[in-house]
């Protein structure tokens, strides 16, 4: 297979809008549901929905693939990747290494590593056979306490191929707070690499990140149930959709 696509590179760049965002294709949550009805069909086409990001200005793409809980298909990233340039994220419950090695079969950029879901020793192998296939890790924690537990691992074997998202839903409450993120942001030197994720909605919401020095976001709810998650992202962003309709 050719090497994947630099999803690292992709999103910590000098951002030319002040803001990289990593743009999700997301049918359904257990909490929200279907996204809009229409999604429901088998007529789904990510690639469609991945077009429309690239052309309103998307650094990256990131991709469900659980089928169970958010309606997703790992066949979705193959079809994504086809229809648009831009690095794709497998986002989805990624325990073992199988997993790994299925990820880069299908074509992944990147892979999305929980720490709640693993031990330092199990995360610190799977950072290392990612970094051995070329891909991205996007290492996602949801408080205080694991900010500081997998801090170190960051970065691990190699800098250059990890970051460091920060969840801002509580997942007991599943309240959403934005503040999560400019509160951890403390923690962390290098902000650079600092993803922050959920609860993002305005073009205010991204100058307060920036505010604290995060330049990242992954943006997917917001967007998708937007009739047109193109435009949706777009007026996130603060551009004229219809200046930027520039194919894919």
């Amino acid at each position: 297979m050719p090497r994947p696509r630099n999803f690292f590179t992709a999103v910590t760049r000098q951002p030319r809008l002040g803001t990289r965002i990593i743009a999700e294709v997301k049918r359904k949550s257990p909490s929200a549901g279907w996204m809009r009805p229409e999604y429901a069909g088998e007529g789904f086409r990510p690639e469609d929905i991945a077009s429309r990001y690239h052309r309103a200005g998307a650094a990256a793409i990131s991709c469900l693939t659980d089928e169970r809980y958010f309606g997703g298909h790992l066949s979705y990233i193959e079809r994504i990747r086809a229809a648009v340039p831009l690095p794709v994220l497998r986002k989805d419950f990624i325990v073992d290494p199988w997993q790994v090695w299925e990820s880069r079969a299908a074509g992944a950029d990147a892979v999305l590593l929980i720490a709640e879901c693993l031990t330092l020793s199990e995360l610190s192998d799977l950072l290392i056979l990612s970094h051995e296939l070329g891909l991205t890790t996007l290492l996602e924690a949801h408080g205080k306490e694991q900010v500081r537990r997998v801090l170190d691992r960051v970065g691990f074997p190699l800098p250059s191929y990890a970051l460091l998202g920060i969840n801002n839903r509580d997942l007991t409450t599943m309240r959403v707070d934005l503040d999560q993120t400019l509160r951890l942001a403390e923690l962390v030197e290098d902000t650079t690499i600092l993803v922050s994720e959920s609860g993002i909605r305005t073009p205010a919401d991204l100058t307060r990140l920036r505010g604290a020095g995060v330049r990242i976001a992954l943006v997917g709810e917001h967007l998708m149930k937007a009739e047109d998650p193109g435009r949706a992202l777009a007026e996130l962003l603060a551009r004229d959709p219809a200046k930027n309709d520039h194919g894919s």
